[in-house]
């Protein structure tokens, strides 16, 4: 920003200009697509090139330059992505006589539906209106035969919206761009236990513990852990169909801004590393005499076991190296630890 000051001197009109430094403390805080965007900016800035640039961060010109346009260097929040909700919205158009009317009718004839209920207001008022009006005056007041019946029905609809499915996913090699998550069901003395299990698809680092239920708050911590062990940098997590992760899983999901993506019905292959981290988990540990039913203890035991597979054990799918070997490469240390003190 900059500011003109004048003044005399000696008798003499002085005018200079200067521009107050930025200061970054005072930055906002960015989403992670408006961080994306600032990085193009920042890269343009130093090679001045569009063209190389777009290469780099692959993308296209035409997005490169629509953004580039509302940037502001002074204020970050423009490459945030802006509300696409129109200006002028549809307005309630049913007049309060005809609410009234439509209430009268619905209540005199609770089975029927809004065509029925649309000749009926026709014949009786002798005024034309369309079902869409008599929809939503049912749908303001809740008067439906079922209530309880016809909510269920709508959440049924809501979740049998198309699902974001792994095939759509372009795979990017960087640590963090895909962590692939599922479920080991364990019978053990008359008792089932469910081990969640998550693999990043690119440094093969995993994570696993177990819960007394799948219900979908144990998947929802299983998903808060899995961002603490990776900095918050997961970018996007795969899981199959299973309840366990719907609901509270979806919420946390959408809090930490992570999109979910499914893998495909029967299709094992989709979420190939975490199914052979699952049988590595169950021969390795599982099978070598570390079961049992309670879940602090066994929760201990694998965390130990884990450390073991991250930090010392080679992978052949990374030329023999440990996933933390692979890891430091190219990242930071992350947030886990053995409890012991072996070397």
């Amino acid at each position: 920003m900059q500011r003109t000051r004048q003044g005399r001197y000696n008798g003499v009109h002085m005018s200079y200009s200067y521009t107050l430094p930025y200061i970054p403390a005072l930055a906002p805080e960015l989403s992670r697509e408006a961080k994306k965007r600032l990085q193009w900016m920042d890269y343009h800035k130093k090679c001045q090139n569009v063209s190389q640039t777009c290469r780099y961060f692959g993308i296209s010109r035409k997005t490169f330059h629509a953004w580039k346009k509302k940037y502001n260097p002074w204020r970050l929040e423009s490459l945030e992505e802006r509300s696409r909700r129109p200006r002028r919205t549809r307005q309630w158009q049913v007049s309060r006589e005809q609410e009234f009317r439509i209430l009268a009718l619905r209540r005199a004839h609770i089975r029927y539906g809004k065509e029925k209920l649309k000749v009926l207001y026709e014949q009786h008022y002798q005024e034309f209106i369309s079902s869409w009006k008599v929809q939503r005056v049912i749908e303001k007041h809740q008067l439906y035969w079922h209530p309880g019946k016809t909510e269920k029905l709508r959440k049924k609809r809501a979740r049998n919206q198309p699902k974001k499915r792994i095939t759509e996913l372009k795979r990017e090699p960087r640590q963090g761009f895909l962590v692939q998550a599922d479920t080991i069901v364990v019978f053990w003395n008359g008792l089932k236990r469910y081990i969640l299990t998550g693999i990043d698809h690119y440094s093969k680092i995993a994570f696993a513990r177990m819960y007394v239920s799948k219900h979908s708050k144990y998947a929802a911590d299983f998903l808060e852990r899995l961002h603490y062990l990776f900095d918050g940098k997961i970018e996007n997590i795969q899981t199959d169909n299973g309840s366990e992760f719907a609901l509270h899983f979806r919420e946390v999901a959408s809090r930490l801004c992570i999109p979910q993506y499914f893998s495909r019905v029967k299709t094992p292959t989709d979420n190939a590393f975490d199914e052979r981290f699952n049988r590595t988990l169950q021969e390795e540990f599982v099978a070598m005499g570390n079961m049992t039913s309670n879940c602090e203890q066994f929760n201990k035991n694998l965390t130990e076991w884990l450390v073991e597979y991250n930090f010392r054990r080679p992978h052949q799918a990374l030329g023999y190296e440990t996933p933390i070997s692979f890891h430091y490469k190219h990242h930071r240390v992350l947030p886990m630890y053995p409890s012991s003190t072996k070397t």
